[in-house]
């Protein structure tokens, strides 16, 4: 058996060189999320790792299917432990009343997190200042998903979700719109009725808004966490990586950090820092102390590059450079009283494109 300290090193890894699955073995290609990647449970914990980029053919791990019904994992050719694999969800074996498959409208992330992208498009991939990371609109492409999920489409899958203990979260995301306004009332109204329908605490991911109010109508609509998502505090990166969130500037979203953390309280609101981007590890820890400081919840990855996108060529960072990053913001979120345990909704309270909570327990 392994140890706490294998098992979490084990997992640092395999999300920086990937695990060769079975070809027959379900994931999940383009999005906004964690594209292209497996999820697994190893010694309880819920892992999202890359399974198609293209240096995952280059891993020294591999699953080969036991008779138990689960996966070996080897280490070339050294077995190290026994995987689990989530079967596919019952949820995707049902359409809406309108007809669409509720995978079209929202899928299952990691152990039980139902998610979705409200606008599967972004106005700043048709400008060329996309984020180059981003993989918003190759399930579009694919024809895997729709263009624009609808409050009561959204509020019968969740409900069925919710009903049917496949989600107990949910989690929503969407690309940038040209109206503020428009694009808030329809993500106020998809809240309202998937809260209505299934009662599932939400987290709602956005750009830093041009008008408070927004925050506000979002919080009364019943959001409850938030994520503003910043990326990385060096604006070199980012001004190269994700040009129309340099363009917004640290203010803007210092701002909406300040005013979201006093609508959803400290600990509900998270900003993701992608590590592997360019930036220097100093930059990251330091950005982590800063978002700290605000009571904003530094969800620490590693980049996973999605093919098709203009990082899909590049390497996520290595496990050392992880293990070493994780390490350091567990103690400033000790230092600070910041736990991943207590956040009610989304990618934090999944924590399976991220190792840092199996971390959050170590520091003086």
């Amino acid at each position: 058996m392994l140890t706490r300290d294998a098992v979490r090193r084990l997992c640092v890894e395999l999300q920086s060189a990937g695990i060769r699955f079975p070809d027959t073995m379900p994931g999940r290609a383009g999005g906004a999320g964690p594209a292209d990647s497996r999820v697994i449970m190893i010694d309880g914990h819920c892992l999202s790792v890359p399974a198609c980029g293209w240096f995952v053919a280059e891993s020294p791990y591999r699953a080969t299917p036991d008779d138990a019904g689960g996966f070996t994992l080897y280490h070339l050719d050294t077995p190290l432990c026994t995987l689990q694999s989530p079967e596919t969800p019952e949820l995707y074996r049902h359409t809406t009343e309108s007809g669409t498959p509720y995978e079209k409208i929202a899928l299952i992330h990691g152990r039980d997190c139902l998610a979705t992208t409200l606008y599967q498009d972004c106005r700043y991939r048709s400008e060329g200042r996309q984020c180059q990371f981003c993989g918003i609109g190759l399930s579009l492409s694919a024809g895997s998903t729709v263009l624009h999920k609808q409050p009561l489409e959204l509020a019968e899958v969740a409900g069925y979700a919710a009903r049917n203990s496949q989600a107990t979260h949910v989690t929503l995301t969407s690309g940038s719109r040209e109206d503020e306004q428009a694009a808030t009332a329809h993500l106020a109204e998809c809240v309202r009725m998937i809260k209505l329908h299934s009662g599932l605490p939400v987290h709602l991911q956005i750009c830093p808004p041009e008008s408070g109010a927004v925050l506000e109508k979002l919080h009364v609509a019943g959001v409850d966490t938030i994520g503003l998502h910043i990326e990385t505090f060096c604006m070199e990166t980012l001004k190269r990586v994700a040009p129309a969130k340099a363009a917004y500037g640290f203010e803007r979203y210092r701002a909406a950090w300040k005013q979201a953390v006093e609508l959803f309280g400290v600990n509900q609101v998270s900003s993701f820092l992608i590590a592997g981007l360019g930036e220097s590890a100093a930059s990251l820890i330091d950005g982590a102390r800063q978002l700290c400081r605000m009571g904003v919840y530094p969800y620490v990855l590693p980049l996973r590059p999605v093919p098709g996108t203009p990082l899909g060529n590049q390497r996520p960072p290595a496990a050392s450079a992880m293990v070493e990053l994780y390490s350091a913001v567990a103690v400033l979120l000790k230092e600070y009283g910041m736990t991943s345990k207590v956040v009610r909704a989304g990618c934090v309270r999944c924590g399976a494109c991220s190792c840092l909570s199996l971390f959050e327990d170590d520091g003086p």
